[in-house]
């Protein structure tokens, strides 16, 4: 058994309750991004905040992202999005082109998708040779671990939800003329694979799962407990960096 099947994918909120604990949430996360950046307190500038999101197709990353930057300034947070490399982007280090979207100190960003996709994605669709992909997880340890020792407070969340509801989500895509963009050929292939694809997720667990990066399975069955999980993670990430660098907090 791994740490997938130990997901309790029944957790949720009612509307009532998840949009009261949301404004909750969403009022603390602002207050504590503000005083990271400088704005509010003391003026000290506080350690970069780097979130990133992998998940299975239609977990709900876009929505949890979205949720996550709405109380914020726009110019106080940065999301990227990272698909498949170009041609010049695979001349380099799998890590390179990841550099210079992260945050500096007093910065914040957000990634849709990360270097996690070598040990996924290129793993299973056979982008990487077994020798890369393995050679990787050392690498992302090593790269991670100077992130968090220059202060980053790094939080990395796995958005789950079974295989019946994501089936569900993709049907609902296909048949909402403007959510049909969101779903492709792809996706449907990708479906096939779940089980390979659970392999390689509960080995990037094992190997990148760190002290100073762990990772945090967010159960996405139900769209507004998941996007609560995420907000509270990152407050308690930020609270708990706010502290290892003496910053009083909000």
């Amino acid at each position: 058994m791994g740490r997938l099947d130990e997901i309790d994918l029944s957790l949720k909120y009612s509307k009532r309750k998840g949009e009261e604990r949301l404004a909750e949430v969403q009022s603390r996360l602002a207050a504590l991004r503000l005083t990271l950046g400088g704005q509010i307190g003391s003026g000290r500038i506080g350690p970069p905040v780097c979130v990133i999101f992998e998940g299975w197709d239609a977990s709900g990353k876009g929505g949890a992202i979205k949720r996550l930057v709405f109380p914020l300034d726009p110019r106080h947070v940065r999301v990227s999005q990272f698909a498949a490399p170009t041609d010049d982007e695979k001349r380099h280090h799998f890590l390179w082109r990841f550099w210079p979207a992260l945050p500096g100190w007093g910065g914040m960003a957000i990634f849709d998708r990360s270097w996690y996709g070598r040990v996924l994605v290129e793993r299973v669709e056979g982008f990487a040779s077994k020798k890369e992909w393995k050679r990787s997880y050392d690498e992302i340890r090593s790269f991670e671990r100077g992130l968090t020792d220059e202060g980053t407070i790094l939080v990395k969340f796995w958005m789950h939800l079974s295989d019946d509801e994501q089936l569900k989500r993709f049907e609902s895509r296909a048949k909402d003329p403007l959510k049909q963009w969101k779903l492709t050929e792809e996706d449907w292939r990708n479906r096939e694979k779940r089980t390979q694809y659970e392999d390689a997720v509960e080995d990037m667990f094992e190997q990148t799962s760190t002290e100073n990066a762990p990772w945090t399975v967010v159960p996405g069955e139900n769209k507004r407990y998941a996007r609560v999980a995420v907000i509270e993670a990152v407050i308690a990430a930020m609270e708990q960096g706010m502290l290892r660098w003496d910053i009083d907090l909000p």
